[in-house]
């Protein structure tokens, strides 16, 4: 078995362990410290939105075009007064996207740079966006992913209970800022492939904290009628033990996703696979970190609240509590050199000599009635 299997395995039978609740605070500071630093960048850099939300037009060069991304781009924005996206494709044509522009002045500048270029106007191909279709994609995207959110609370809260919920909803509205939050900062244009890659994160995430949730479900059953551990110190144990199997899944989802975003977008160029990428890549192991570190530990502090658990604790504090004190006595005296049979209280009287409960048992005494 390799090392981290029997890590694993370890892990999973509570030969070990790592107290992830008990430092829950740390988990809630750093969060709440990325959290901030996305919302930052959402309010100072905004969001790149594409040409799908905002409207405007994508010219299409034809193949093997001398020009060079750096020059289209300044063709494109000296014809329309606006920023230009420009990617240059494997066939070596140019794709130059200009977002916010009125359709109506496509046709002039689609002349403009077509002269700029050297290119006769007919083989510029020419695609409009206008701005009421890309509002309505952004309206369904919010549909979408409000009818998505409202579903999950109802499931976790029938499958499991209405605390596990609420704890999976912070969860996935944290995976849902982080990585529109990196977003912003990186500048990487937002595209209905973003929307869909987003989606698809926050199944991961739910899967994650689902893992974790079915084994404290299972773990937490007639946990009142025992004082051995408390809510937490199961819900530390179920954490532990689906612990090995989350990196292993995220690990795997990640490495396909890392190739699409650093060498798919990165080394050959294929700009078009960044949008649907890096919300994969960073939702992926944003989901992994909440469904560890921000969902089970706040399922805890909310059921530690109930007056059950807190009675709970209670009694397991004071039996722990007990048994210390009884350990540190026995060791006290075993230090001493005490013999637990030299403790024993003396007989006093004749040894052979019958107690008063057993005298008289022997024999009968008296008449029989």
């Amino acid at each position: 078995m390799s090392k981290l299997g029997s890590l694993g395995a370890r892990l999973h039978r509570g030969e070990i362990s790592y107290d992830f609740i008990g430092k829950r605070k740390i988990w809630y500071g750093i969060s709440i410290l990325i959290t901030i630093t996305a919302i930052l960048g959402l309010a100072v850099r905004g969001l790149n939105m594409g040409i799908e939300f905002q409207g405007g037009a994508v010219f299409t060069t034809p193949t093997n075009m001398s020009t060079s991304v750096a020059q289209a781009e300044g063709y494109a924005k000296s014809a329309s007064g606006h920023e230009a996206v420009v990617q240059k494709l494997g066939n070596g044509s140019l794709r130059i996207q200009i977002a916010g522009i009125d359709t109506d002045k496509s046709d002039q500048i689609k002349q403009t740079l077509a002269k700029d270029l050297n290119l006769n106007p007919e083989k510029l191909a020419a695609d409009l966006v206008g701005p009421s279709w890309g509002e309505q994609i952004a309206n369904k995207a919010w549909e979408g992913l409000v009818i998505f959110m409202v579903l999950v609370v109802i499931y976790l809260a029938i499958a499991f209970e209405w605390r596990m919920a609420v704890a999976a909803l912070v969860a996935l509205i944290h995976d849902i800022t982080i990585t529109t939050g990196i977003y912003a900062l990186v500048g990487f244009e937002v595209t209905p492939g973003t929307v869909i890659g987003l989606l698809t994160i926050l199944g991961y995430s739910l899967y994650d904290t689902v893992v974790v949730f079915d084994s404290l479900k299972e773990q937490t059953k007639d946990i009142t009628k025992q004082t051995r551990w408390t809510y937490s110190d199961i819900a530390n144990r179920s954490i532990n033990g689906t612990l090995v199997r989350s990196i292993n899944t995220t690990v795997v989802a990640l490495l396909p996703v890392a190739g699409l975003l650093f060498i798919g977008g990165g080394f050959l160029g294929a700009g078009t696979l960044n949008d649907i990428s890096l919300s994969l890549f960073v939702g992926l192991a944003a989901g992994a970190y909440s469904s560890i570190f921000i969902a089970t530990p706040l399922v805890a502090d909310l059921k530690e609240r109930e007056p059950a658990m807190k009675a709970l604790r209670k009694r397991v504090l004071a039996k722990r509590a007990q048994a210390a004190a009884e350990e540190d006595f026995a060791d006290a005296r075993s230090a001493a050199g005490d013999d637990p049979e030299d403790a024993a209280p003396a007989v006093v009287g004749p040894r052979n000599q019958p107690s008063s409960r057993t005298r008289g048992r022997g024999r009968p005494s008296g008449k029989r009635r």
